[in-house]
């Protein structure tokens, strides 16, 4: 007889495949993806150590809920097996999820403007509206790139420079993002690409930056937390526009 428990687990590990595969399909339609690079996933087991990962070199466009893969990251043969991942992918969110157990969701992408804004020299996001305010001091600068990351070592150093924030600006690289969620990730994935277009299209005036004191920003940052919900309705209404479009990712 079926475990009513194992039952109720196989439908949460399904609906967090399709909102993991809707994640990928919408990065697509904001033009965050990037050739068949880039990587979102997702952890299954308390530990963080099993999670759910895309294909290699597979087109955001085209990926489905079940063709993620479920891996763990104690598996010494990962690299080994014939649909092994991308190693940048298993380098980075293999680590990450290791290591930080609260990463539930971890997307990691190039989207234009926040990339724009890792290759500059302080790619802090200042506090010039509501937008950009939402992420003060909330989010760690990693300006210690080493080139692919593609190796253990690399891998460990991202996931301690995550420390306890849920988004990092990763110099000369891009961004990561990691929250409970998928949508909770992806609305922050979201207002973090339109305020690095914000500091973009401030700093190409030369004008100089009408930056909030700390109090505002700090103000303004506690004010979105009492909005975390609308990333659910947000991500919900998204998925309904993928329905009309293209449902095949709930395949």
């Amino acid at each position: 007889m079926l475990d009513r428990r194992d039952t109720a687990s196989q439908e949460t590990l399904w609906q967090l495949r399709v909102d993991l595969a809707a994640a990928f399909r919408l990065a697509v339609h904001f033009d965050w993806h990037e050739s068949v690079g880039n990587h979102f996933s997702a952890a299954v087991s308390p530990d963080g150590k099993t999670f759910l990962l895309n294909p290699c070199w597979q087109h955001f466009s085209t990926i489905t809920a079940s063709q993620l893969l479920l891996l763990n990251t104690d598996d010494p043969d990962v690299m080994d097996r014939a649909d092994a991942p991308d190693p940048t992918a298993w380098c980075i969110h293999g680590s990450v999820h290791a290591a930080v157990p609260q990463a539930r969701v971890l997307l990691h992408c190039h989207p234009p403007y926040a990339t724009a804004l890792c290759t500059l020299k302080d790619p802090t996001i200042k506090p010039i509206d509501q937008n950009t305010a939402r992420f003060f001091n909330r989010c760690s600068i990693d300006l210690a790139f080493g080139g692919m990351a593609d190796d253990a070592q690399e891998g460990q150093r991202i996931a301690q420079a995550f420390g306890n924030h849920g988004v990092m600006m990763m110099g000369n690289h891009g961004v990561s993002v990691a929250a409970p969620t998928v949508a909770e990730a992806f609305e922050d994935l979201y207002f973090l690409e339109r305020a690095s277009k914000t500091m973009v299209l401030a700093y190409s005036t030369g004008q100089p930056l009408n930056i909030m004191d700390d109090e505002l920003a700090e103000e303004t940052a506690l004010d979105w937390e009492q909005y975390r919900g609308s990333a659910f309705a947000h991500f919900d209404q998204l998925k309904e526009m993928l329905d009309k479009s293209d449902p095949s990712y709930r395949t």
